[in-house]
């Protein structure tokens, strides 16, 4: 009965999701006045699964018409993209197109695709377009995606775009407007709080630090970021005195001199009521005339006064790990808590990867005095304009099924790591929805549902957090995370790492 219930629990949270900043996009394919030519048929992909809109096409749709061509698709090294590379034989037996998936840190990829625009080359046809490294910069020199949706003689996208999550959708696709539609939502990442249930559950751990600080030590949506130091610097006290086992420190952090390092400390910014510009507005569609800077605002500097005590206590390599790194840590059993991307969870339920399978639990970020932030790190994929015709309707075919929710399914699925869906579709599903309870079959055969039902909390409206979408912000993310980096290695004050930051921010978009 428990079970059920837990189950139902996070079945309402997916519907209240909906209902509120998840619900589905207004904008839709299956609305669109276009008419097919000829009936639909289903496509000649294997992997649907009973409850998923279909991959269709018009019946006198050619599959194979660019059998022969080879696309180069650039990608962050994420676990959706090693998913989609195990997987990708099934696109190329159906299409007779090759793809090439070539991965890399992200500041690589930003690079790589900025030297190819610049050389109007197109030798990477289909683009990992994150919103804020790439897609801000570039959408001039991505296709409009309509064009491919408003073809009634191409392949839909299935289930229309209703089924994205619209603030993915908008975050992902779009730049300043929605007039044109630049990326399809691909993979969706966001910070949330990873803990060890074999040291948070253990009862005499949780009753001595109930009995010492007089509450419950267990990450939930009520845990404050002074809370999360207390907790932390207490376990760090234990592991000294030999009375907790297990771990070396109570926190880690994503604090290397990175742009990881921005992202841990944005989610505790947003939590205290700041963010880098007067315009709140830009986490979403996106400005290129961002405005002032508000990093001077006390907000801010509170804000950023925590950060540093929090990384005062931390695990010492904090200040040397990017995401990647932090998550390794953990794995390796060091650490109680992190914040971290949700889709670490395959890594931490991986026995080849993790010596904590099982022992894992996820939870939002904790509280600051105006909320909460869950960090969005989600992408889309995209088209060079410099491709040509024909590629682009190749590329355009390999998107339908990349970002299908059969596609999202088999990833999610997937024995080498998988993602969490971008589809509500594939959120619907049962076993999808049994596999969010940690302990069943479902769960151990997809273990990145063990984030989700914290994701979904994440996602709400006022718990997720966009950083600014300007084609300023790969210039003003280094100017962050290298102020920062001198703020918690003692080098600087919070107050004057702020206003360091914000005056450089004012000379850039300047």
């Amino acid at each position: 009965m428990k079970r059920g219930m837990m189950v139902l629990s996070l079945a309402l949270i997916f519907v209240l999701l909906i209902s509120c900043g998840g619900k589905k996009s207004e904008t839709s394919s299956a609305s669109s006045p276009r008419e097919a030519v000829g009936p639909l048929v289903e496509a000649p992909f294997s992997g649907w699964v009973e409850g998923l809109p279909k991959i269709e096409a018009p019946s006198s749709f050619d599959w194979k018409q660019f059998a022969g061509i080879t696309l180069n698709f650039i990608s962050e090294n994420t676990t959706p993209s090693t998913a989609l590379a195990a997987a990708i034989s099934t696109f190329e037996d159906a299409t007779g197109i090759t793809v090439n998936i070539e991965q890399a840190d992200l500041a690589v990829v930003a690079e790589k695709v900025a030297l190819d625009i610049n050389a109007r080359s197109a030798k990477y046809q289909l683009i990992y377009a994150d919103p804020h490294q790439i897609l801000a910069k570039n959408y001039r020199n991505l296709v409009d995606l309509n064009k491919f949706i408003d073809d009634p003689s191409l392949p839909r996208v299935p289930g229309g775009l209703e089924d994205f999550f619209v603030s993915q959708l908008e975050v992902d696709g779009y730049f300043g407007n929605k007039n044109a539609l630049y990326a399809l939502p691909y993979d969706c990442p966001t910070i949330i709080l990873a803990y060890r249930t074999d040291i948070f559950e253990n009862e005499t751990y949780k009753k001595a630090f109930q009995d010492a600080k007089g509450y419950d030590w267990t990450p939930g949506p009520n845990l404050t970021w002074e809370q999360f130091y207390e907790v932390s610097d207490w376990i760090n006290q234990q592991v000294r005195a030999g009375k907790i086992q297990g771990v070396q420190y109570g926190s880690g952090h994503m604090a290397k001199q990175h742009d990881s390092l921005q992202c841990d400390f944005s989610n505790v910014l947003a939590s205290y009521g700041g963010d880098y510009f007067v315009n709140r507005d830009l986490g979403i569609l996106g400005s290129a005339a961002p405005g002032k800077g508000d990093l001077e605002s006390s907000d801010a500097i509170a804000a950023a006064t925590m950060y540093q005590k929090l990384l005062s206590i931390a695990h010492p390599g904090s200040t040397s790990w990017d995401w990647a790194g932090v998550a390794e840590a953990f794995a390796a059993g060091q650490i109680a808590m992190i914040p971290e991307f949700s889709e670490f969870s395959s890594t931490f339920e991986s026995p080849t990867s993790s010596t904590v399978v099982g022992k894992v639990k996820w939870a939002p970020m904790p509280k600051g005095p105006k909320g909460t932030g869950n960090i969005y790190g989600g992408t889309g994929i995209a088209i060079s304009s410099f491709a040509t015709e024909q590629e682009q309707k190749a590329a355009w075919l390999f998107l339908v099924w990349a970002t299908s929710p059969q596609g999202q399914y088999e990833c999610l699925t997937s024995p080498v790591g998988g993602s969490t869906p971008t589809r509500h579709s594939v959120y619907a599903l049962a076993d999808v929805v049994a596999g969010m309870t940690p302990g069943t079959p479902e769960s151990q055969k997809m273990p990145n549902l063990l984030s989700a039902g914290a994701v979904q909390l994440g996602w709400a409206p006022g718990s997720i957090y966009n950083r600014p979408k300007i084609p300023q912000w790969p210039e003003i993310d280094t100017v962050i995370y290298t102020e920062l980096s001198r703020m918690i290695l003692n080098q600087s004050t919070p107050e004057r790492a702020m206003r360091a930051i914000n005056s450089q921010i004012n000379d850039i978009v300047e």
